[in-house]
């Protein structure tokens, strides 16, 4: 794929053309072969006709096997065609239109498939995985391009449609969805089929599924946690403050239009933190860490709710308008529920992980803008960072502070989401709106002096860092420079135990951006603060990574452990990126990927076979 031949017009990672015909309503009936590691069965599409006469609907498929497309109606079948693989994105599957289908109506069509059990959009587990130990377990991760590996689809999210589903398995086996369940109904050979809706239009990245050996346990009038059983009082007693969240990001964003907010803690494998599936939040075991500490990952998908979910970004090259968006709002409900204090913190330690990022990728590298070009042929997974996420959200507070601060900008963005709920915007309408908005002469000469170019569309760090209350984070870098190159280096832990737990995170993510300590000083410190005992993610895995940046093997193995254990790309893609730097380790840390691989995550696993220079 070069830069004059991206897949469509308007998504170059997708062969769609939603411009000519497009996908309303997707309803699946399919079940689940745990043996043959396959979902099959059938999927009807409703579409219509975007551009009067278009003669095919063409849809998005990775390693699908297509038997079947035929009209709903009259079962006549539909001729079509699969094209050849182009790269990591897939095959075109194109359907030829009946002419009898109307220019200005709705007509169905189904599609007999099944996907392969490479499925990049799936990880199966068997029994002896899970912490049951008892049944096996499946689970989706469909963003950014792999519904497509799931089911043929318009794999944009420039199409939003609903969705419906009767999915069969096993009477033993629990199935959750990001949609809506009804009862359940009997099924042949002690088989059950659970039912779901989801009435609210999505882009089919948000379509989610888990089937397992899975319980739950309400913890407020909206939410639900689920997990296996061994976990579920710990995973519940975590997120027993949902409803709280909920209710501060309503008094931001406007109604909760989901129905149900629950939460599903998957197996340590799951790549993400957290993904904002609707109605289903997926999360990281990471997370149950027994004080709440980490619970702000839930926040942000709540914040999903309306930046991403209802306002989505048109495709991967804006990405930041769900990530960075999300991140403001996930840190409004942090400053509200814990104080502005914390907000300014959380931003600021934010910059530092920006800073982090920018000098990973490297500082020219294109990848570090906020608006992308994939034209190139640049998959969405390798584009992915914090970029959007911290960059955006810093763009976003310069704006507020720009325009009069939280009091001026808050209402905007209530209007923003009411404007365009239900649609999937590119960058130029985001910014159009807002200069509407704001339409006084004096609003218009805030905005007029942003540096939108170095936002928007230059590499690297913004020229300029927000103004944030350092209240809270000067205690973490004093401690930092003590450790780092001060000689009056801590002799006791009083400082660090005075710290709250993302203080703890802050300060050693300082560390990490300076050159490496002294070996016998990093030691020192981890003995000190007793980091290795930690059974916080966050903070044991920076401490690995200030060993293997020093150069010692003395938390080698527990690193290998880590590494082995916990599947979340955020710790995991550092951590095998250290060992590999450190050549004494690089061949070891090889081969504990080559020995694990088939356990982990395909999305996570194909990530880190980059990091080690094997793919």
């Amino acid at each position: 794929m070069s830069a004059s031949n991206a897949l469509s017009p308007g998504d170059p990672s997708s062969f769609s053309r939603p411009d000519q015909c497009a996908i309303t309503d997707i309803s699946l009936d399919v079940k689940i072969d745990f043996g043959r590691k396959v979902v099959h069965g059938t999927a009807t599409y409703k579409c219509k006709k975007v551009l009067a006469g278009a003669d095919s609907l063409i849809l998005d498929t990775d390693q699908l096997t297509i038997f079947k497309v035929y009209c709903k109606q009259t079962s006549q079948d539909l001729q079509f065609s699969v094209g050849e693989p182009v790269g990591k994105f897939g095959s075109k599957l194109q359907i030829t239109l009946l002419t009898s289908f109307p220019d200005d109506g709705e007509f169905e069509i189904c599609v007999d498939y099944e996907n392969s059990p490479a499925a990049t959009g799936l990880q199966w587990m068997p029994a002896n995985l899970t912490a049951g130990k008892r049944q096996p377990y499946l689970y989706s991760q469909l963003q950014s391009i792999f519904a497509r590996t799931v089911l043929p689809c318009q794999d944009t999210p420039s199409v939003k449609h609903t969705y419906s589903a009767r999915v069969t398995v096993d009477k033993a086996l629990t199935v959750l969805m990001s949609a809506v369940p009804s009862p359940t109904e009997p099924a042949p050979n002690d088989q059950v089929t659970y039912i779901f809706q989801q009435p609210v239009p999505i882009p089919c990245y948000l379509i989610a599924i888990a089937v397992g050996d899975l319980t739950s346990k309400k913890v407020g009038p909206r939410t639900t946690v689920w997990t296996e059983p061994e976990m579920i009082d710990a995973a519940a007693w975590e997120f027993e403050k949902t409803e709280e969240m909920l209710k501060t990001a309503e008094d931001l964003c406007g109604q909760y239009i989901w129905g149900i907010y629950d939460i599903l803690v998957l197996p340590p494998t799951f790549p993400y933190g957290g993904m904002e599936n609707p109605c289903l939040t997926f999360a990281t075991p990471t997370l149950i860490v027994g004080d709440r500490s980490l619970t702000n990952v839930i926040a942000h998908e709540i914040a999903h709710s309306w930046t991403g979910n209802l306002v989505t970004n048109f495709n991967w090259e804006h990405f930041w308008l769900n990530e960075g968006h999300t991140m403001f709002v996930e840190r409004k409900i942090i400053g509200r529920l814990h104080g502005e204090d914390d907000r300014q913190f959380s931003m600021n330690s934010g910059w530092t992980d920006l800073a982090h990022t920018i000098k990973e990728f490297g500082p020219t590298n294109p990848l570090t803008k906020l608006v992308l070009d994939l034209t190139d042929g640049t998959h969405p997974e390798d584009s992915f960072s914090l970029v959007p996420y911290e960059k955006g959200c810093a763009f976003l507070y310069t704006i507020e502070t720009a325009l009069g601060g939280a009091a001026v900008v808050e209402p905007w963005l209530r209007a923003y989401i009411q404007k365009f709920k239900g649609k999937s915007i590119k960058t130029d309408e985001w910014k159009e709106f807002l200069y509407s908005y704001f339409s006084t002469e004096e609003q218009q000469t805030a905005l007029n002096g942003i540096d939108w170019e170095g936002w928007l569309n230059t590499p690297g760090m913004p020229a300029n860092k927000p103004d944030y209350d350092m209240t809270l984070f000067e205690a973490c870098e004093t401690l930092c420079n003590r450790w780092w190159g001060g000689t009056d280096i801590p002799t006791t832990i009083a400082e660090f135990e005075a710290f709250t737990v993302n203080q703890k995170i802050a300060f050693l993510a300082e560390l990490l951006l300076k050159d490496a300590m002294p070996v016998e000083r990093i030691l020192q410190m981890g003995d000190l603060y007793e980091l290795p005992k930690s059974n916080n993610a966050e903070i044991v895995s920076r401490w690995y990574q200030l060993c293997l940046r020093g150069r010692t093997r003395n938390q080698l193995d527990p690193t290998l452990q880590f590494v082995t254990d916990v599947g979340r790309m955020k710790f995991v893609r550092p951590l095998y990126q250290d060992m590999y730097a450190f050549e004494d380790v690089r061949q070891i840390a090889i081969d504990t990927f080559e020995t694990n691989r088939p356990n982990m995550h395909p999305q996570t696993a194909a990530m880190v076979a980059k990091d080690l220079h094997l793919e």
